[in-house]
């Protein structure tokens, strides 16, 4: 599976020829500036929740792509008043089976707010269970012992979860949360982007080191490969 980190928490897989989009807050981004929004494809872009910095681009890049937009029924609502036809609203515990795999919404501990102030609806937590291998995005979230059931829904070759703390989980809650969820690999995201959230990434890899884990923090802009295992 491709894994494409377009910095913050938008990144991109590449699963049965379609092409999925995380959290699109790419043009606000300081730190995304040698991105070109303008090429990024997407068949479907998931939402984990409302907030700025991650839905900045969602409305530009849904109607540039025709990518169905898929979270919180009270997003996409929104979404769709924005213009976007394509939405497939979900929400915390429901389950669908899409044409690359099945997607099951689990508990995020968070916030969520669209930008002009109206309800965002829960925060979510995805478990992606595809032919190229499984993974768990957490979205923005607190370390929390629902975590504790994410090895009941699939075996993770890989997680993505925040590492940048303030908001949301720091580098020692989320190597809590990466044995709650039995997998071993993690791409860190959520770091770096704010003064509120720099964090020291040698720091970070050595600790999840020291724990028998790996931490992967992609460079923006760049594409890795990961195996299933």
């Amino acid at each position: 599976m491709q894994f494409t980190y377009y910095g913050h928490s938008c990144f991109s897989v590449e699963i049965q020829g379609k092409k999925i989009l995380f959290d699109p807050f790419i043009t606000y981004n300081e730190l995304a500036k040698a991105v070109d929004v303008n090429k990024i494809g997407a068949d479907y872009i998931f939402v984990s929740h409302g907030h700025d910095d991650h839905v900045a681009d969602l409305v530009n890049l849904a109607r540039r792509t025709n990518a169905t937009v898929v979270g919180s029924y009270e997003l996409v609502t929104w979404a769709g008043k924005q213009g976007i036809e394509k939405t497939h609203p979900m929400n915390t515990g429901g389950k669908w089976q899409f044409d690359f795999g099945t997607v099951k919404c689990v508990v995020a501990h968070h916030s969520s707010g669209m930008p002009d102030g109206s309800y965002g609806g829960n925060p979510l937590g995805f478990i992606f269970t595809t032919p190229a291998g499984n993974f768990y995005y957490s979205g923005d979230t607190a370390l929390t012992f629902d975590m504790e059931l994410v090895p009941r829904f699939a075996k993770l070759d890989f997680a993505v979860l925040p590492i940048g703390d303030n908001f949301t989980m720091g580098v020692e809650d989320a190597i809590i949360a990466a044995e709650f969820i039995e997998c071993k690999r993690i791409i860190g995201v959520h770091y770096d982007t704010f003064g509120f959230i720099k964090i020291d990434t040698d720091k970070a890899k050595q600790a999840f080191a020291d724990a028998g884990l790996e931490l992967l923090l992609p460079a923006i802009n760049s594409t890795i490969e990961l195996a299933a295992s």
